[in-house]
């Protein structure tokens, strides 16, 4: 048993004019009322997917992970208190607060807040995107995925995967430690990097068209400092993405063409290929780790590394003819 998505987040913020300014413009999210010293967003049928909240901070302070109904909640609950965690149920204003039937709280090693949850409330009028966008790639598959800093990542790998049930997708050591999740189809929707401190990475969010994430890299350039990665395409789950720093100091990655996959017959390996096939020029790393990663990319283009696009129905014209393969 584990969660089957990442359901919502909740985000640390000094000011809401901020994010809500750079939320729909940045990446196409819907800006809805919520009141007081909080903004909620969404980017599907779902009552809100991101709630930022003024409280001085910078970071996501919590990570809404959706379990299948409140049965599963319940046994989910009970499991993690038998392995020993302190499991505390949620007061009905906080489920209201987060449009939720029922949820419970808990820390993972690393201390960041988890909320399982269950009963999201979905909107009765459509999504309007904050940009001219097609949409998100969400449903069974939640909100994307979240990428964590670890100053403990073995204790991390193995509280995720023994004790909150993920799987691991795949992993790599080079330039940077880190292994990688799953809890449905989504090649990975959690994953962790070791680094001297633990931290927020980033939060990805996946379109459905490419000329969505290619039009809202053509955004991001025109502000000065906006662009934390370059585009360039992931060599795990083969996602085309640029990255942009939010107003919280964390990044958002901007995607396309994810890769799905069978959580029943995968079976997670090495990555040799690096993060990234090609592109992702990490401007948030230091010079040394930015020639290493670009040198990777640089093998892979000597090896002739390639993988098929990743479309969705009615997303592509099939060509005639037939791609050779060396």
């Amino acid at each position: 048993m584990r969660p089957q998505a990442l359901g919502y987040i909740a985000i640390s913020a000094r000011s809401l004019d901020d994010w809500a300014g750079y939320a729909p413009k940045f990446i196409g999210l819907q800006k809805v009322d919520s009141g007081g010293k909080t903004i909620a967003f969404r980017m599907d049928d779902r009552r809100q997917r991101l709630v930022v909240e003024e409280d001085g901070g910078s970071t996501i302070k919590t990570y809404g992970w959706e379990m299948a109904d409140a049965e599963a909640l319940a046994a989910m609950a009970a499991r993690l208190e038998q392995a020993g965690l302190k499991v505390e149920p949620g007061t009905r204003a906080l489920a209201d607060e987060r449009r939720v039937r029922d949820l419970v709280i808990l820390h993972d090693p690393a201390g960041n807040r988890l909320e399982l949850f269950h009963g999201a409330e979905v909107a009765s009028d459509p999504f309007v995107p904050g940009r001219n966008i097609s949409g998100f790639r969400t449903g069974p598959l939640g909100i994307g995925h979240t990428v964590l800093h670890s100053a403990r990542i073995d204790e991390m790998i193995a509280f995720y995967r023994d004790v909150m049930g993920f799987g691991v997708s795949d992993f790599y050591d080079k330039p940077f430690k880190a292994c990688f999740f799953h809890v449905n189809g989504r090649h990975h929707s959690f994953a962790v990097i070791e680094h001297t401190q633990d931290m927020v990475h980033h939060l990805m969010m996946e379109y459905c068209n490419l000329d969505d994430m290619g039009q809202g890299y053509d955004l991001a350039q025109s502000e000065e400092g906006r662009i934390a990665v370059t585009i360039g395409r992931h060599a795990g789950d083969y996602v085309m993405s640029y990255y942009t720093w939010t107003p919280s100091k964390f990044m958002i990655e901007c995607g396309w063409g994810g890769k799905q996959i069978d959580p029943a017959t995968w079976t997670p390996g090495e990555r040799a290929a690096g993060p990234s096939i090609w592109g992702h020029d990490r401007l948030w790393m230091s010079p040394e780790k930015r020639k290493e990663a670009r040198e990777i990319c640089l093998r892979n283009a000597r090896d002739g590394l390639r993988q098929p696009v990743q479309v969705i129905e009615g997303n592509f014209d099939l060509l005639p003819g037939v791609v050779p393969r060396p």
